[in-house]
């Protein structure tokens, strides 16, 4: 049962993200065309982590007690209708509102599979679910993006939407028909949400969590809705060469996300979450100072290699406070950080841009990451228990 549920989960969500990696490329310049300023895309990336972190607590928590499954086969299908509703628009006001229903949508996909991945590891081989579930999201972002460039190029903008909806309804029908109705695996049906959520914010370990996802997903918004307009105005570069640097970062994260994902399993989880947001946090920094697609590539390279150094980590940290709150739940508060992170840098990113120019939100934002990660592993530790910082310094 377990294998069926991890293969059915993985394909789903690798097909999902296929056809959202291919609208990465694409909505920056659809948004700038339509007459977007700096901050008004940030408002548009804003709006989908807005609604999917209002939304992802309560459907974690939801999804404890009355299953997974329907919860993920309705995100896909939003997630379908989205893409196609992305070809109607002729204002930047409708951009807001369609990333406002795709981060809906969001909010029932990410948080229901970490939870399965959870469930299904029962705590013995984490890090590796963790690893293999971060693998089919990144493949799926990396590859997409290079098919969205290609899309863009030959066949033009509309076609790449068209394609996002047909990706996501693919793996709807396939949870809907495939998967059980029933995991068959525990569920903590007992203490009331509310309760839990606000035993999980009394937590020390759990907050350090929370503000390492966030603080690794703030960067996310230079990375990727600033860079093809860099790209684009400054180096003349094609939908091709945007997406090629864009999936540089992905795939190099889904490449080694096993091996890390194995490692957290049995090495130390805050000094791997330390290292890894460390490396992504040089990578960051560096973005500015390049000056060819070729610079590009390779730091994009290696802001995903230290992704998958510190991802896996963060899930089984994660998981090993969802076997405390719940899985759904803790799964859902862990994606609303994320969320979090996505809105603040969406807003505070966007309106830098706008101030001081893109260079120095890469900058601000590097800086932020490294000093967000001292606190997250000195929150996490363990009484007793060494820092990662403190183990660096002998």
């Amino acid at each position: 049962m377990q294998k069926y549920i991890l293969f059915t989960v993985l394909s789903a969500i690798f097909i999902a993200y296929v056809g959202m990696g291919i609208i990465v490329p694409i909505v920056p310049i659809y948004a700038a065309e339509l007459g977007a300023t700096g901050f008004a895309l940030g408002v548009i990336i804003a709006g989908f982590a807005l609604s999917g972190g209002l939304l992802q607590p309560f459907v974690g928590g939801l999804s404890d007690r009355f299953g997974k499954k329907g919860f993920l086969t309705a995100g896909l299908i939003i997630f379908g209708l989205t893409g196609y509703t992305y070809t109607m628009a002729s204002s930047v006001t409708h951009l807001v509102i369609i990333r406002i229903l795709h981060g809906a949508g969001s909010a029932m996909i990410i948080p229901i599979a970490m939870a399965y991945m959870a469930e299904i590891s029962a705590g013995e081989k984490t890090g590796k679910y963790m690893g293999m579930l971060n693998i089919a999201i990144f493949a799926g972002i990396g590859a997409g993006p290079v098919l969205g460039g290609f899309f863009l190029d030959f066949w033009g903008r509309n076609s790449a939407f068209y394609a996002m909806a047909l990706l996501s309804l693919l793996p709807a029908a396939l949870v809907a028909i495939v998967l059980p109705g029933h995991s068959g695996l525990a569920v903590e049906k007992n203490d009331p949400m509310l309760a839990v959520f606000r035993r999980m914010l009394h937590s020390r370990r759990v907050i350090g969590i929370l503000i390492s996802r966030m603080a690794t997903m703030i960067i996310m918004v230079p990375t990727f809705a600033f860079l093809p307009i860099l790209m684009k105005n400054y180096m003349s570069a094609s939908g091709a060469e945007i997406g090629m640097v864009i999936a540089s970062r992905t795939l190099i994260n889904a490449l080694f996300q096993l091996p890390f994902g194995n490692l957290a399993d049995r090495w130390n989880k805050n000094r791997l979450l330390f290292i890894g947001s460390t490396t992504i946090s040089i990578g960051i920094v560096s973005v500015p100072f390049a000056d060819s697609f070729i610079t590009l590539l390779l730091l994009f390279a290696l802001i995903g290699f230290g992704e998958a150094i510190s991802w896996p980590a963060m899930g089984v940290l994660a998981a090993e406070e969802g076997r405390v709150f719940g899985q759904g739940s803790m799964m859902g508060v862990f994606n609303t950080a994320m969320s979090a992170g996505l809105f603040i840098g969406a807003m505070g990113v966007g309106a830098l841009v706008d101030l001081l120019g893109v260079s120095w939100a890469f900058y601000l934002v590097g800086g932020f990451l490294f000093l967000s990660t001292i606190l997250s592993v000195i929150m996490i530790r363990r009484p007793g228990e060494k820092t990662a910082i403190q183990k660096s310094a002998f």
